[in-house]
């Protein structure tokens, strides 16, 4: 892209607490209007990545700027071109929804009518309008994540991040927040998230920054990551000694995983080959799907659970 077009750029970017380094010497760049995401296992360094943009977290090492700006010197001028949604909830209890955004407000020396104006058109775009009245604690788990977002929005930022931001919701309002982030992007917001949900990733993002242990092990944009890594189609059977060598006959430069029971055979032959297979070999317990980013996800980084 247009170096002009550049936003954020972090070169050898390193923060350690005590003897743990959570993110080791990386280097990245954000350009304008894009909608970018950063995935990992649990203590990948993706959190702390985004915390370190928007100056929560100071740099153990190395540069990191934002629209030309220091994050270590000139935090001021960056916390005002950017909206934080965090992970947790941490909307004030005792004031009501429309309460909640004007308090905000003020952190930015909005006006009193200006943060009355953008409250109110922020519940609306966010569907919030009918509960502006409504205290914090009767608000559905998607209320509070819808809120969140537009409280993020209240200084009609350049930047948007978003820390995981629909995690614990259910389909419905997962969708609801993906058609609102889309529709920020269209209107020219630039766009940094952390998720688990390879889905969202896939749907959101034009590039995706695969970490783990602190370092930056991939990244690009999805459909590129999963021809890259995996190829079109996935083959998934229940796994025996046979199998492993019918398939490893058939598909010698193919790769395999075992996961439990199961074999996950993935290939970079063209799309197709493995309905060619079943035909020669019909078998039961054997499903064919298309390659997705869960799959580049767990082949880079494993399948072992993470505390």
């Amino acid at each position: 892209m247009n170096s002009s077009h550049l936003l954020i750029k972090a070169r050898n970017l390193t923060k350690k607490f005590g003897n743990l380094t959570a993110v080791d010497h990386v280097d990245f760049e954000v350009f304008k209007n894009e909608c970018v995401g950063f995935l990992g296992p649990n203590g990948a360094g993706k959190t702390t990545t985004v915390r370190m943009v928007y100056c929560f977290l100071p740099l153990t090492e190395g540069e990191l700027s934002v629209a030309n700006m220091n994050v270590s010197n000139q935090q001021r001028n960056i916390k005002k071109m950017i909206g934080v949604a965090p992970q947790e909830d941490n909307l004030d209890p005792d004031f009501t929804v429309l309460k909640n955004l004007l308090v905000y407000a003020r952190y930015f020396d909005i006006s009193k009518a200006e943060a009355s104006a953008r409250a109110k058109q922020l519940l609306s775009f966010f569907q919030l309008e009918e509960k502006q009245d409504v205290l914090i604690t009767h608000l559905s788990t998607g209320m509070k994540r819808r809120l969140i977002l537009a409280r993020a929005l209240i200084n009609e930022p350049q930047l948007l991040l978003l820390d995981e931001p629909t995690a614990g919701l259910d389909p419905q309002n997962r969708h609801i927040v993906w058609d609102k982030i889309r529709s920020l992007k269209k209107r020219g917001v630039t766009i940094i998230l952390t998720t688990h949900y390879m889905e969202e990733a896939t749907a959101l993002c034009d590039r995706t920054f695969i970490m783990d242990r602190g370092r930056i092990i991939e990244n690009g944009p999805p459909a590129e990551l999963i021809r890259k890594h995996v190829g079109e189609d996935v083959l998934e059977v229940n796994n025996n000694e046979k199998v492993i060598k019918l398939l490893t006959k058939e598909f010698s430069d193919a790769d395999f995983e075992v996961f439990g029971e199961r074999i996950h055979v993935f290939t970079k032959k063209p799309h197709g080959v493995f309905e060619l297979f079943l035909k020669k070999f019909p078998r039961n317990n054997v499903s064919i799907r298309n390659a997705n980013l869960e799959d580049v996800f767990l082949k880079l980084t494993g399948r072992r659970l993470r505390d």
